[in-house]
């Protein structure tokens, strides 16, 4: 075989080796190609939706901005009335301890009235003679006698009606 010929089948051998070799690096650049077209469209998408969200973001300022002003609008009026209760209940106090202080003036001038009351009543029936059987009483005695039921009468308190019923029961 003559050096030429096996110079020419290396060269032939190189050269279907860069046949495969420039085949395949096409396959690779179309593919490129398709990407590339893929890719621009997902970067178009993401500039759109980057140039809603800038768009939104004053309308997101200005919602936010209502909302506050809205929100401390009502922490205010709420201040206000939370203030307000606050004055009421001290005047309701004020006026409690002055109805109670006026109450137990009232209780007090009532039981230093009864008092002598109660000794004028209850002094004779204590000096009073015991009669061994007393008489009957009947049922339309009036009510202001000696012999009246003592615990109808509303007039009396509740310390004068058991004195009565004590005495009654000795009788």
């Amino acid at each position: 075989m003559d050096y030429k010929m096996i110079l020419d089948l290396m060269v032939a051998a190189l050269l279907l080796v860069t046949i495969i070799y420039a085949w395949i690096l096409n396959q690779r650049l179309s593919q490129l190609r398709r990407n590339r077209d893929d890719l621009a469209k997902v970067v178009s998408s993401f500039n759109e939706a980057t140039a809603r969200a800038e768009a939104g973001i004053p309308k997101m300022r200005k919602a936010a901005d209502e909302s506050g002003a809205a929100l401390q609008e009502r922490v205010e009026k709420a201040q206000s009335l939370r203030d307000d209760l606050a004055f009421m209940i001290e005047r309701a106090d004020a006026m409690a301890d002055r109805l109670e202080q006026a109450v137990r003036v009232s209780r007090e001038e009532i039981r230093t009235q009864q008092a002598p009351a109660a000794a004028a009543r209850s002094a004779p029936v204590r000096m009073a003679p015991v009669a061994p059987n007393p008489p009957p009483t009947s049922p339309a005695a009036a009510p202001g006698s000696a012999q009246s039921d003592p615990d109808q009468d509303d007039e009396r308190s509740e310390a004068e009606r058991e004195l009565l019923r004590a005495l009654q029961a000795v009788r």
